[in-house]
């Protein structure tokens, strides 16, 4: 398969690259200063995409490459493919999932905990001296709080049972109800974000789901809630959220995607109710190493003429 050329779009994980170069013939696109040129040049070589949750691919560059057969995608979210473009050219796309759940999971109570306990803020207060002068504010415990969840996927569910160890009374909004389950359901977001303390975005971005946390949603969620976006950056209208923050009508975020990464709007750097991550929900050693093993064994099972390990389209 040493023949065979795989474009990497963006830089993701220096193992997979590793190992891509090791098997295919591959193309690193963000060395390429004159991209146009490199695709007019290449665009016959070029049987295999792999994304990533920064970078996929989008209408333009699959019609450019003729040859295309697979878009790999390095993430569980595929925001970045135009599924309907692959549907309609027969191209086959596949993600990461199962993977990364525990580890976003896992993060998603973190932030919880960092927002309402100010952990960030502590451990400043101890770096600085200040201890020295006083005990530190107290703040608000997480235990029994409600947790409202948008998307009960394979992730929102890893949240919800991780929020139960909390004794947190969970209850969710998902595009159809999950009778199974015995979380409470809520048909519309402002109903849910009404009713609990903490409401976590968890769901894929979609159309539907730009913007799915709206002012008026920050609202129903009020001065005392906290948001928690493991989601996507652009789930949420930043602008409002950034608003709400500054004048005290949401209560805290814990933000670990914004909606033009990796700029994140520099209002936010000085509120101490405010914990912000660089977009590491699945960025463990030992989950980015299964996720990049995926992207291979779809590579490798697609060419081999086998069934691909995560199939999406």
């Amino acid at each position: 398969m040493e023949s065979i050329g795989v474009l990497m779009v963006c830089p993701s994980s220096t193992y997979l690259e590793q190992e891509l170069s090791k098997r295919f013939s591959l193309y690193k696109f963000w060395t390429f200063s004159d991209k146009t040129q490199f695709v007019k040049t290449h665009s016959n070589s070029i049987r295999a995409i792999v994304g990533a949750a920064a970078a996929g691919a989008d209408a333009a560059l699959i019609d450019s490459l003729p040859k295309l057969e697979i878009v790999a995608s390095f993430s569980v979210g595929l925001d970045k493919v135009d599924l309907i473009k692959c549907k309609d050219k027969g191209i086959r796309v596949t993600n990461t999932p199962d993977v990364l759940t525990d580890d976003v999971a896992d993060l998603a109570i973190g932030l919880i905990l960092a927002v309402l306990r100010r952990l960030c803020e502590c451990d400043r207060y101890v770096r600085s001296g200040k201890w020295k002068k006083g005990d530190f504010k107290l703040t608000t415990k997480f235990t029994g709080k409600t947790v409202g969840i948008i998307g009960l996927g394979r992730i929102g569910i890893g949240i919800a049972k991780r929020a139960e160890a909390f004794s947190c009374p969970i209850s969710y909004y998902s595009r159809t109800e999950k009778p199974e389950l015995k979380y409470k359901y809520y048909s519309n977001v402002l109903d849910l974000a009404s009713n609990c303390d903490i409401l976590v975005v968890a769901c894929p971005l979609t159309a539907e789901t730009h913007h799915i946390i709206n002012r008026e949603v920050i609202d129903a969620l009020g001065p005392k809630g906290v948001l928690i976006n493991i989601g996507r950056g652009p789930h949420v209208d930043e602008v409002e959220l950034v608003s709400a923050l500054l004048e005290g009508r949401l209560g805290g975020a814990g933000l670990d995607v914004f909606e033009h990464e990796p700029n994140v709007p520099e209002e936010l750097f000085g509120l101490e109710n405010v914990v912000l991550l660089p977009h590491v929900g699945s960025g463990t050693v030992e989950t980015r190493k299964s996720m990049a093993d995926i992207v291979i064994g779809n590579l490798e099972a697609h060419f081999l003429k086998k069934p691909l390990l995560t199939p999406v389209v």
